[in-house]
């Protein structure tokens, strides 16, 4: 039985997010992500600044005068939302944790999808596949992914993006859009992002937390790994390590960012203590641009 504190949360989700997909992000889903192809529509009587190249020369022979064949984009497609749930997801620092803002930004796709009539799926992973629901459309349909995101706990302690990626793979047998939400703490991914894209139309989304991208000046500090336990004691107070700190934080944002320009796979940084809405927008407006 669901609790009212989640229903409150889910409720709230849906409130804040719905009103960004009516106001911002709705139309900018449909343009950013067009639909299979176009299926022929009707025909109808030739207009001034018509396209002549669509001109049906059968209906006009028949009929003695100019008519044009209309067609319309498929427009249904499928997003398939997945999702890393591993335990380093629940740290923040700040106003939220990272699978908070995942969970958000998800919704915003969610009902963006089902605003253009598409379908949407979930899958939940940590070092193993958590959840799945399989893509359905409607607003009840999108609750339950709520729902599932807010409530979900992993069983797995760590994380492996390249299972996800192959279960997805697996379990899709035509293209559909990918939306891949993590905060990449993972290695040995780099072929099957690949493979999926190829596959696939698919966006990473790169979730950081500010705290984890700098050390802060605090002395002795026992640390803790989310993911594999190890507990280690770091001096703080040393700005040698914490300069090597922010020199492997950097080099591994850069590693991840090139990875995506090298393979060709769309990617939006988010942080736990800015607004996603811009980066979001940018996305979007990338999309338009190379399409």
């Amino acid at each position: 039985m669901i609790s009212k504190e989640i229903l409150k949360k889910v409720r709230k989700l849906e409130i804040q997010t719905k009103g960004l997909v009516n106001n911002i992000f709705g139309g900018e889903y449909q343009s950013a992500f067009k639909g299979r192809g176009m299926e022929f529509s009707e025909v109808r009587a030739y207009s001034y600044g018509d396209d002549v190249r669509q001109i049906d020369w059968n209906v006009t022979a028949r009929n003695g005068e100019p008519y044009i064949k209309v067609f319309e984009e498929e427009r249904e497609q499928i997003l398939m939302l997945c999702v890393d749930i591993s335990p380093s997801g629940f740290f923040g620092s700040l106003s939220q944790t990272k699978m908070e803002l995942a969970t958000e930004i998800s919704a915003v796709l969610a009902f963006s999808a089902i605003k253009n009539g598409d379908k949407v799926g979930l899958v939940l992973f940590s070092d193993r596949i958590e959840k799945v629901i399989p893509p359905k459309k409607g607003r009840t349909h999108v609750l339950r992914l709520i729902r599932e995101l807010l409530t979900t706990r992993p069983e797995g302690r760590q994380t492996n993006i390249a299972e996800a990626l192959s279960y997805v793979n697996r379990l899709l047998n035509r293209k559909a859009i990918i939306v891949l939400a993590s905060d990449f703490e993972d290695s040995s991914f780099n072929k099957q992002l690949k493979i999926t894209n190829r596959k696939h139309d698919l966006v990473n989304i790169v979730i950081q937390d500010e705290h984890e991208e700098y050390l802060p000046e605090m002395g002795l500090i026992p640390f803790s790994d989310p993911e594999t336990g190890e507990e280690i004691i770091i001096d703080t107070s040393s700005k040698k390590v914490r300069k090597a700190y922010r020199a492997r934080r950097l080099k591994r944002k850069s590693e991840l960012k090139n990875l995506f320009l090298r393979s060709k796979i769309d990617s939006i940084e988010v942080m736990t203590n800015r607004s996603y809405i811009r980066p979001l927008i940018n996305f979007f407006h990338r999309r338009l641009q190379r399409y």
